[in-house]
Parts: C-alpha cells; sequence; structure tokens
C-alpha cells in the first residue's frame, strides 16, 4: 500500500452545505481544528448556529415533502447510491488521508478497512432502494361489505445524523446510505474533532447528483449544532453514535417530542479465551481489538477472560504483543499505532491508568505518555479482576485488562457483569461451546475466533447502556421507515 500522494492531501473547506449550497456559518464563527498527531493547528470549521441548522431542517423538509426527491423512484436512489459509492472508492486516499490527519490514527487502517466498508455499505444499501414494499392481507369482511387491507413502507421524512469522530467516514455511511435508500432526507452533523471526512463525503454526495436538500451539513459543537438538531420540531429521527451521557440526554429531549431513535452508545466488550483456543489467533485477534485505532473503537474487545490454565501464557505472549506495537507518524509505513485524538481524550485515559494502579490492578507493559509531540500513548496491558474500573468503564483508549476464570459459567457470568452490550468475542474449537456463549453473551453481536467490524447486510445494535435500535441490515433499513394500514370497503 503506498501512502497518499499530494493530490489526495487537499483539506475541504470548513463550510456548512445547506440546501446545496456551502457557505460560512451565519455569524461567521469558526472553530479551531488540531492535529493530534503534532499539537499543530490544522484548518478551522465553520460553527453552525442554530439558525443555520433550522435553515438545513428546513431545506431537507422541502425537499422531502415536495422537492424532486420526494417524486424520484426506487432505481433512480439506487442508481444514485451505486454512484456514491464509485466515488467513495475512487476517492479512497483523500478520505483516508483526511481520517488520519484529522484523527491520528494509521493511515493503512480508514485505507484498508473503513474506506472500503462505507463504499461498501452505499453498494449495500442501493440493492435495497426498490426493494421495499409493505404486505397485503386476506381479511373478513367489514360490516358485510369486502375488505382490501395492505400496507405500505413510507420514509420518516427528515433524519439527523449525529455522528462520532472515530471512524466517521464508516459510521456517517451507515446512517446515511439506508435512510436515503428508503427515501428521506438528511441533516448530518460530525463530530466537532473529526469533520474533514464527512465534509469531503458531502462533497462526493453533490458531485453523485443528489438533489440539492437531500443532504445537508452543519458542523460545530455539540452544544450548539447538535442540541439545536435534536431539539428542531422538523426532525422526525435521529441517529446518534457517541457517549452513554450525551446519549442520554439526546434520548431525554427526543423523548419529549416522541421522536424516533437510534443510539449506539459504545462499550466494554468481553473476549473469552477457553482453554482449547488457537492461541496464535487469540494474540493476533485480541492485540488487534486492543490497540486499532488507539483503542478508540465502540467494540474495543478490552477485557480479555482467559482461562487460568492459560492464563500466564496468554500474557506473557499478549506483553510482548504490545511491546512490539510501533506507535508513530500515522503516515510512516512501518506505524501500527498512531495518537488518541485530543489532549481531553490523553488526559482521559491516563487518568484510568492511575485508577488502575491505585485500584491494585497490575500494570503488565506501557502506561505512559510518549515524549514526543503528538497525543501518543503506550499500548497499555493490566492484570486484574472485573470489579475493577478498568474493567466496568469505557476507557476508549489502548487498554486492555486480562481476568483468569475458572470454568465457563463464571466466564459467562464476567463478561455479562457489565452495563454495556454492544459485542464479544469467544475463541475455542468446540463449536458447542461456542452456540452455547452465543446464545448466553448478553451483546448484540458474537464473533467466534475472529474480531472485526460489522459487515452492512447484518444488524448492527447494543443492549443495555449500550444503545437503542438497529443500524445496518434489514432492521436498521426498516428502522428508517414507518408502517402505515390501508384498509378499502368495497
Amino acid at each position: 500500500m503506498s501512502m497518499p500522494s499530494d493530490k489526495a492531501k487537499v483539506l475541504p473547506r470548513g463550510l456548512l452545505y445547506v440546501g446545496g449550497r456551502w457557505r460560512a456559518a451565519e455569524d461567521g464563527g469558526t472553530l479551531d481544528v488540531i492535529n493530534p498527531s503534532t499539537e499543530q493547528p490544522l484548518t478551522t470549521l465553520s460553527a453552525a448556529t442554530t439558525n443555520d441548522v433550522a435553515a438545513a431542517v428546513t431545506a431537507a423538509r422541502a425537499q422531502f415533502e415536495t422537492g424532486e426527491w420526494s417524486r424520484l423512484a426506487g432505481s433512480e436512489r439506487g442508481r444514485l447510491l451505486w454512484r456514491l459509492a464509485d466515488l467513495v472508492e475512487a476517492h479512497r486516499e483523500e478520505l483516508a488521508y483526511l481520517e488520519a490527519i484529522d484523527i491520528g490514527r494509521p493511515y493503512f487502517e480508514p485505507y484498508n478497512f473503513e474506506i472500503p466498508l462505507a463504499a461498501e455499505t452505499f453498494r449495500h444499501f442501493a440493492g435495497w432502494a426498490d426493494k421495499i414494499g409493505g404486505e397485503t392481507f386476506n381479511l373478513p369482511d367489514f360490516d358485510g361489505r369486502p375488505r382490501h387491507s395492505y400496507t405500505l413502507r413510507q420514509p420518516l421524512g427528515v433524519v439527523a445524523a449525529i455522528t462520532p469522530w472515530n471512524a466517521p467516514t464508516m459510521i456517517a455511511s451507515w446512517k446515511l446510505a439506508a435512510a436515503f435508500a428508503v427515501g428521506n432526507t438528511i441533516v448530518v452533523k460530525p463530530a466537532e474533532d473529526a469533520s474533514l471526512s464527512t465534509i469531503r463525503l458531502v462533497q462526493l454526495i453533490e458531485e453523485a447528483g443528489f438533489p440539492p436538500g437531500v443532504v445537508n451539513l452543519v458542523t460545530g459543537s455539540g452544544a450548539i449544532a447538535g442540541d439545536a438538531l435534536v431539539r428542531h420540531p422538523g426532525v422526525d429521527k435521529i441517529s446518534f453514535t457517541g457517549s452513554p451521557e450525551v446519549g442520554r440526554r439526546v434520548a431525554g429531549i427526543a423523548s419529549q417530542a416522541l421522536k424516533k431513535i437510534a443510539l449506539e452508545l459504545g462499550g466494554k466488550s468481553p473476549q473469552i479465551v477457553r482453554a482449547d483456543a488457537e492461541l496464535d489467533r487469540v494474540i493476533a485477534g485480541a492485540s488487534i481489538s486492543f490497540f486499532a485505532n488507539q483503542g478508540q473503537t465502540c467494540a474495543s474487545g478490552s477485557r480479555l477472560f482467559v482461562h487460568r490454565s492459560i492464563a500466564d501464557e496468554v500474557t506473557e505472549r499478549l506483553v510482548a504483543a504490545a511491546g512490539a506495537v510501533v506507535v508513530g507518524d500515522p503516515f510512516a509505513s512501518e506505524t501500527q499505532m498512531g495518537s488518541l485524538i485530543s489532549a481531553r481524550q490523553l488526559e482521559r485515559v491516563r487518568g484510568y491508568v492511575e485508577k488502575g494502579q491505585a485500584e491494585g490492578a497490575l500494570l503488565l507493559t506501557g502506561g505512559r505518555r510518549l515524549d514526543r509531540p503528538g497525543y501518543f500513548f503506550q499500548p497499555t496491558l493490566f492484570r486484574g479482576s472485573n470489579d475493577m474500573t478498568i474493567a466496568r468503564e469505557e476507557i476508549f483508549g489502548p487498554v486492555g485488562t486480562i481476568i483468569p476464570f475458572a470454568d465457563d459459567d463464571e466466564a459467562l457470568r464476567l463478561a455479562n457483569e457489565t452495563d454495556y452490550g454492544l459485542t464479544s468475542v469467544v475463541w475455542t474449537r468446540d463449536i458447542g461451546a461456542a452456540n452455547n456463549y452465543a446464545r448466553k453473551l448478553r451483546a448484540g453481536s458474537v464473533w467466534v475466533n475472529a474480531w472485526g467490524p460489522p459487515h452492512p447486510a447484518l444488524p448492527w445494535l447494543g443492549v443495555k447502556t449500550s444503545g437503542l435500535g438497529e443500524e445496518l441490515g434489514r432492521s436498521g433499513l426498516l428502522a428508517n421507515t414507518v408502517e402505515k394500514t390501508v384498509s378499502i370497503i368495497s
């Protein structure tokens, strides 16, 4: 894989996109963007006001109700989505570059994984665009007259898509593709810490030929732009990915107006390593789940439960693997782990490491900031217990905790003793044990002998504090529609 060309290194202007027009915020306000790998200023973003958000929702509403989009056949929406997928693929270098420089993650990660998955997501839902329909029912006569009853599947209206900073292009594609496929319009609000790739994605949506107002972009702070978007009465659904704390506030506001919501709120995912596991695969897979994107992944398998008979060997091998991780410049070919997103996140991770040590966890490796510019933190491993803070709360950094267990019953109990329930991993060669864990783990998804991102054909959801509602798959598609019943009495 080559590094990005000079042509791919052009930063998009940090403007709003409202009703098909790129413009600055109403009051000219801006937010500074810092390169997390250098701590130097990168660019500025327009900081949307409440009035800017209202204009974006109005444009989306007008296009949904009376615009060209409202009259477009599903096959035409599918054609636009397919064209967008081609453009995402063609501009893969640019999008990966923007994620690497904006987030601090190694360039190879978005180039090899997230950007191709975004293109695949748009293609997957392009195929659904003309296949959403209702049902017919054979019902008894009504009041002595024949009755013909059926349902219609219709788009909700205006969807507010509020995306996180850790995988902005991929997660934006999850929210946009399904909503577009069924005919909704969207106002997207990217995270203020990482908006550049989303701005470029919206430029590609414009280039693909989507009518003005189908997608609108408001950048800026969550406290102003995000809050205004959630509160606006013209928004029919809010799709939010972020922290449980903010998610609860979003749900509280949305519930006042009885809006539909989809919330993906992170996790504290367990990995269970049985005594019969293939350890070479465990070490490789667990290391990736700990340290990919600097551990800033909602599905990070940060709690590793290991059978006592192999706990020492697994610990020794994981410590060696962590020590071999090359941390540095996101664009260096040898780099395996980049920087954390911000000074705030660095302090958060450092605080959890200190708390882990204070509570008696054994620090096996790492635990310190690198002595260089940028928000770089060492790959860190603890050995501890499931009741420690580092095993209970989402750290969102390169920190894993190894916890021994005695048998399957204990492993299941410990894995489910968490407020979260996003994903989980089981490492075993016993198919019966794998099926047992799959049934009993309280999580939205279960991987066996691997860890990776969701495929767009599969529903993505969490239980407990990890969220509410579905994205991706047929479930995520239908979650962007409303079902209407029709009864005709002849």
